[in-house]
């Protein structure tokens, strides 16, 4: 007895797969039965019109889905989000950049009146000195509250200003930067525009206001001094001003105060005190701001005690304890005091030194 759905003598013969369908693989679905150009009236329909059997249907409109329709949309609209933000986007196209100015330096030697003050303890030193309430290190280089400017945003301020920090602690507070080992750290934060004068200095020193490697950074002669204490003691202020729709400035003032020994000495040697005051006024474009670098146009420093027959273009050499100076100048400078100082070399007014 046939199977199932089959006829009662079974499948004929010569049937593909033993009696199985040959079009069971055709499915018709229902976007099958959809396409279809002819469809069959309903026994109603024929009935009731004496239609023919079937009819022509309409064909198929083959505009674009309502998905695909959205999505060119929001293309569309994104295309024209993005040439309107292009067009009315501030820095979309920046001026051309101004030249960069190169660094004008100053370095004054400051000549002691007397014998260099020592004492083994240098915080014995620091405490009878100007220096007494001085922040250690960056500390004493806080960042001065910050708003924004008419063409500058509170986060370029704040960028200015901590990139300036970073030179000041970078070229007067790296022990690498002090003994002149290094001085990369502070090249990498400079102008690229600068970078030529920059290396120049350094090898080819010259006193001719444009060359001094002490006018970028401070650094000692390393086989006449060391550092007898790395807390070095630091106050001071930065000011940021916009000086056009273009540039921000950067004014910093500090004076760090730093404890030498000889080159060499025994713990227990005697220390004196060594005063830097630096000037530094640093410009920024919005380049600099998004490259986190800056241009340093003025470097004013005074430093002492030293002897103004030494040469402190390339390196200072310190006076140290005991030690006197061989020539002065003409009138006494006070490096924590504001106020203008000699051109060329000025005495270290003794109220500036440590009471020993």
């Amino acid at each position: 007895m046939g199977g199932p759905g089959e006829p009662p003598d079974g499948a004929p013969e010569g049937s593909p797969g033993g009696g199985e369908d040959e079009y069971r693989s055709v499915v018709f679905d229902e976007s099958f039965v959809r396409a279809a150009r002819l469809q069959e009236f309903s026994a109603q329909e024929r009935i009731a019109d004496h239609a023919p059997a079937v009819r022509r249907r309409p064909p198929l409109r083959r505009g674009l889905s309502r998905q695909a329709l959205v999505l060119v949309l929001l293309i569309a609209l994104a295309f024209g989000t993005a040439i309107y933000m292009g067009v009315r986007h501030p820095y979309q196209s920046p001026a051309a950049r101004q030249p960069v100015e190169p660094l004008r330096m100053t370095v004054i030697p400051l000549a002691p009146q007397g014998k260099v003050p020592g004492h083994t303890d240098p915080e014995y030193l620091y405490a009878h000195s100007p220096a007494a309430q001085y922040r250690v290190g960056a500390e004493g280089i806080p960042l001065p509250a910050s708003r924004r400017t008419a063409h500058f945003s509170d986060s370029q301020v704040v960028t200015a200003l901590t990139t300036a920090k970073d030179y000041l602690v970078r070229s007067s507070l790296d022990p690498g930067i002090l003994t002149g080992e290094q001085v990369r750290p502070v090249r990498v934060l400079l102008d690229t525009d600068q970078l030529d004068q920059f290396d120049q200095s350094f090898a080819q020193p010259t006193a001719d206001g444009r060359h001094a490697p002490t006018g970028w950074l401070v650094r000692f002669d390393s086989a006449a001094a060391e550092l007898a204490d790395r807390r070095i003691r630091v106050q001071g202020s930065l000011q940021a001003a916009e000086t056009d729709s273009a540039t921000l400035e950067v004014t910093a003032d500090h004076t760090f105060v730093y404890a030498l020994r000889p080159a060499g000495a025994a713990a227990g040697a005697e220390a004196s005190l060594f005063t830097v005051r630096r000037e530094l006024h640093f410009r920024f474009d919005r380049e600099d701001l998004r490259l986190h670098t800056a241009q340093l146009v003025v470097s004013y420093v005074q430093a002492g005690p030293l002897s103004c027959a030494e040469d402190s273009t390339n390196r200072l050499r310190p006076l140290l304890a005991g030690q006197t100076a061989k020539a002065g100048g003409p009138a006494g400078t006070d490096p924590y005091a504001t106020g203008s100082a000699p051109a060329l070399c000025g005495s270290l007014a003794t109220s500036a030194q440590p009471k020993v």
